[in-house]
């Protein structure tokens, strides 16, 4: 039963499902909509066209028809007299046919948005197997656009009837009159007819973008394995990631030992912590940590420290602290500044003894913590063993 369940199509699409479905080319469509952006842009054109339409037909059709009678057997004038014709006639209905053309393209974005792509121009042999199309004729699908269909039919053709009745007796009065009046009043019946038909569309329209919409969205939907899979593509795999960080770790960890050599002292738990301090008077306003770690991590810190002569002092609370409130390549928190300041006292005045001689200087046997600060102890007057230096004596 599980395994039907992944295999039913029952999760609603994911962005990027329905992402890639536009890339195919696969976006709510109605025609029914398109047929009603066309109809009334078309119609309300002609309301406020209609006139002048006529209007300019009209006088092309005089000046096209009005010839000496010994052109009439000119051919090539009369050729010329239809070429003049069909021209001017054709500059006046363009701007009606390029509002139609705007209409016709801006239905089926307003639906589904701006779509261009290549895949749907695809030839595809499935698409020309004849048991997929019977198939697509019998489905719900086919159903549903017989019944469309039908009631477009019944409510386009009963609008129809009707302003061919209501109108009946200005059709046949346009053939007696005057072909200057005939014309607008041909284009004013034509406009009643179309508002007619778009009144039925609108009705057929309502009724289907809903449906297109829902049945885009039901022929979208995933299945659980679906969108495990695409979960798992996008957040990747689990163990491909841990992989990942592990490297990124190991990277960073050795770029944090080649800082260790640059440390003017590491400061130890004696063995749980290593925390190495760098200062550059000119350059920094406050010690800054170049490395820290605890347990392997801080063993190698002490190595490293140990192979390039860098002084390592063990003050527990400061080591603590210093680990748990700095990040590396950060300056020591204010709170900290009397106690590294008395730890890098210390290492200077042991530098000076180690060039010069003389008096070798006293370890600091007591470094305050602020209160607080020691995630391990009390933190106040923490005292340390002493201090080390790798470097033969």
């Amino acid at each position: 039963m599980a395994e039907e369940s992944d295999l039913e199509k029952t999760e609603q699409p994911t962005p990027r499902r329905l992402e890639q479905g536009r890339e195919e080319g696969q976006v709510p469509q109605s025609r029914e909509l398109s047929t009603f952006f066309v109809l009334i842009t078309g119609a309300a054109m002609l309301w406020a066209m209609g006139g002048w339409i006529g209007t300019r037909v009209t006088d092309s059709l005089k000046h096209g028809f009005t010839f000496e009678r010994a052109a009439a057997f000119d051919t090539q004038r009369m050729l010329e007299a239809f070429s003049t014709i069909f021209t001017e006639v054709l500059i006046t209905i363009l701007p009606l046919f390029g509002v139609l053309m705007v209409a016709a393209l801006a239905a089926p974005i307003s639906l589904g948005g701006f779509v261009f792509s290549s895949k749907v121009l695809a030839i595809k042999p499935e698409r020309m197997n004849p048991l997929k199309g019977l198939a697509r004729m019998f489905s719900v699908h086919g159903l549903a656009e017989l019944i469309k269909s039908v009631l477009k039919a019944l409510i386009i053709g009963a609008l129809g009837v009707l302003a061919v009745w209501r109108e009946r007796e200005n059709v046949f009065t346009l053939m007696g009159l005057p072909l200057e009046y005939a014309i607008p009043r041909f284009f004013e019946t034509l406009v009643f007819a179309a508002l007619l038909i778009i009144l039925g569309l609108a009705l057929v329209a309502l009724i289907d973008v809903p449906f297109q919409l829902w049945q885009f969205h039901r022929r979208m939907r995933m299945t659980r394995e679906e969108v495990k899979r695409e979960h798992k593509e996008q957040e990747g795999d689990p163990h491909v990631k841990a992989r990942v960080r592990a490297i990124q770790r190991e990277m960073a960890r050795r770029r944090m030992m080649a800082e260790v050599p640059k440390a003017d002292v590491v400061v130890t738990n004696p063995t749980h912590f290593s925390v190495a301090l760098k200062y550059d008077g000119a350059s920094m306003g406050a010690p800054v940590v170049i490395a820290k770690g605890r347990g392997e991590v801080a063993l190698k810190i002490r190595e490293l420290a140990a192979e390039h002569d860098v002084p390592r002092l063990e003050a527990p609370p400061l080591a603590r602290a210093l680990y748990a409130h700095c990040e590396l390549g950060e300056t020591i928190p204010a709170t900290l500044y009397t106690a590294v300041a008395e730890v890098m006292a210390y290492v200077y005045q042991l530098n000076n003894w180690m060039a010069r001689g003389g008096a070798r200087p006293d370890v600091p046997t007591g470094v305050s913590v602020p209160h607080g600060m020691d995630p391990g102890g009390s933190g106040t007057n923490a005292r340390h063993d002493g201090t080390e230096r790798s470097m033969n004596e």
